[in-house]
């Protein structure tokens, strides 16, 4: 088309004369274009915010970079960072950080009466129990044979046997004195409910644990009377009556008294039993198994307590404990103090395992009982009650859970300490609480082994790592000394 000719439309209006030109809908018309034009427009806008998030991105990056090396440089005293001065910094610290690479078995129960088959020794299953869930506890007849009891009940007569607890325990005040406890702060710890005022049971459970002795609610009712310390004769102390007794009114009470054999929270004699190289066959055995049976590393079974050998007298007794404490940030565990490298006042036993074997058939009483096993819920106030007192295992034995009878070669083990979800020990399983029922004819053997295992396991790391740096050293006989025997007060008895 020429630029002097008309488009055909033209020439058909301009022949109509009053006609106009029809317009096509702007739709039509801009449709092509204007959809170009947007999105063209969207992708220029979209890429400019990208470019400027991207670059936003490696700026910080940069700022990071830069402050990081300025830390670093201050850190190792203002000198450049590089070279020999950035490896001083990045120094590890005095106690490295051990890795964790033991997790320890934890073997399930089941349900209570499940049967387990477990090989202990070549040639022989042993059957093995569930008797509780609440503690994890088994039971597994035949551990030990008849002449393995007999051989274990010698050596303890050849070695000898001591009383297992003092009458009464000093040092009260100065243990006091040197935390700085005040009379409030005494009785903050004492008041366990935190209702103001000390209960019965409260009392009787910090009289037990500190002084050894086994009172009984009509006990403490009696030593009310004779201190004059419960003026209104409530038999609750308030913390006015609390602040006018010292802390040892009570065992100045007692000891002018006297104090029977069986008012102690243990009425026993005991000895210990090495059982690493050079020790009698038997007992050297008797540690393997139990390795064998708990599935646990063996080198944490070697660094444990040696046996315990207990005869309990017709009459002996061991009122319900527990054979580990609770872990606090203030406490520390006995066998990995040294380790800790910090000074605690407090130091508890930290058995993460019991296993305790009958070495006899007891003729009458001498049962373990276990006062709350497998209970829906747990409350130490609740243990003494109307003047009935799960605890006390010469009056309420019957009232227990779970009891066990003694058996020439059983062993019957337990958990002392829940897991923490991760492999290693977590917080104390409450529901172990037991104790030694009342012999009432004839005498009772046993022994215990107790697997020592630290709940923080950095301490329980150095204290393996410092036990390994130790060189053996020859005793007059030429057997090399175990750090089962180096630290005699390794062996406590909660």
């Amino acid at each position: 088309m020429t630029d002097g000719q008309e488009p055909p439309e033209a020439e058909d209006a301009t022949q109509s004369g009053s006609a106009t030109l029809p317009l096509r809908p702007p739709c039509d018309r801009l449709q092509c274009n204007k959809s170009s034009v947007c999105s063209r427009s969207y992708f220029v806008v979209v890429m400019v915010f990208f470019h400027v998030y991207i670059i936003n991105v490696i700026a910080l990056l940069f700022y990071v970079h830069y402050s990081s090396g300025q830390d670093d440089a201050s850190r190792s005293g203002g000198a450049p960072p590089g070279g020999h001065q950035r490896s001083e910094s990045r120094r590890p610290p005095s106690k490295p950080d051990f890795q964790r690479d033991v997790s320890l078995t934890r073997i399930e129960g089941i349900r209570v009466g499940h049967v387990q088959k477990v090989s202990l020794v070549p040639g022989k299953v042993h059957e093995m129990r569930t008797l509780s869930l609440k503690p994890l506890l088994f039971e597994i007849p035949g551990f030990l044979s008849e002449d393995e009891c007999r051989v274990v009940m010698q050596l303890a007569q050849l070695k000898g046997l001591m009383e297992s607890q003092l009458m009464v325990q000093d040092g009260q005040e100065e243990l006091a004195k040197e935390l700085n406890l005040s009379p409030e702060e005494i009785f903050n710890l004492l008041d366990i409910n935190q209702d103001g005022q000390l209960q019965l049971q409260e009392i009787l459970t910090h009289s037990r644990v500190r002084d050894g002795i086994w009172l009984t609610p009509e006990n403490l009712r009696e030593i009310y009377a004779g201190l004059k310390a419960d003026k209104d004769g409530n038999g609750l102390l308030s913390l006015e009556e609390f602040r006018l007794l010292s802390n040892d009114a009570f065992q100045r009470f007692l000891m002018q008294r006297g104090v029977k054999r069986s008012q102690l929270v243990r009425n026993s004699r005991h000895t210990w039993l090495y059982q690493g190289k050079g020790s009698h066959q038997v007992l050297q055995d008797i540690k393997t198994r139990v390795t064998r049976l708990t599935r646990l590393p063996p080198h944490l079974v070697d660094l444990s307590e040696p046996l315990q050998v207990v005869r309990y007298e017709e009459g002996g007794h061991y009122h319900a404990h527990h054979d580990s404490g609770p872990v606090y940030p203030e406490t520390a565990c006995t066998h990995t103090r040294l380790a800790a490298n910090t000074s605690t006042p407090f130091e508890t036993s930290c058995r993460y395992i019991t296993v305790l074997f009958y070495l006899n058939s007891v003729d009458g009483g001498g049962e373990t009982a276990f006062p709350v096993a497998d209970n829906r819920t747990y409350d130490e106030v609740s243990l003494i009650q109307n003047d009935v007192d799960l605890l006390d295992t010469r009056r309420n034995c019957d009232k227990s859970n779970l009891r066990v009878k003694p058996s020439k070669g059983t062993a019957v083990f337990w958990y002392n300490y829940l897991s923490d979800g991760r492999g290693w020990v977590g917080e104390q399983d409450e529901y172990a609480l037991h104790g030694g029922c009342v012999v009432t004819n004839g005498i009772k053997w046993v022994a215990n082994k107790w697997i020592n295992i630290d709940p923080d396991y950095q301490r329980q790391a150095r204290y393996q790592q410092l036990v390994s740096q130790q060189p053996e050293e020859e005793d007059d006989e030429g057997l090399p000394e175990s750090t089962e025997t180096s630290s005699p007060s390794i062996h406590q008895d909660l």
